[in-house]
């Protein structure tokens, strides 16, 4: 029976590396595809990170403006709070979706 086995599968060294790869790749609670799993959450991960410092720079640099300048904050009340002086009359032009379909 010996007889009919490659030599190369005779090998002890190379049948515990075969089935130690083969625990390592499904067996194990840290395999090697979860592995790759978790290095692409990882990177999703570090992209949403450096978007959000960005982000805060860019919202910092606008706060500190609004703060420093009373024009620019006057200017942002007006555009996104829609605030009005007393003898300021305003008007809002809204259009209707089915316009956008003709």
């Amino acid at each position: 029976m010996w007889s009919k086995i490659p030599a190369f599968l005779k090998n002890k060294y190379l049948l515990v590396t075969i089935l130690f790869l083969v625990w390592l790749t499904f067996f194990d609670r840290n395999n090697f595809i979860s592995q790759v799993r978790y290095g692409r959450i990882l990177n999703k991960q570090r992209q949403q990170m450096e978007f959000y410092k960005s982000e805060i720079l860019k919202d910092s640099a606008a706060l500190n403006e609004l703060m420093s300048d009373s024009l620019s904050l006057e200017k942002f009340a007006r555009e996104k709070y829609l605030m009005k002086k007393n003898n300021e009359d305003i008007y809002l032009i809204i259009k209707d979706k089915d316009d956008k379909q003709k």
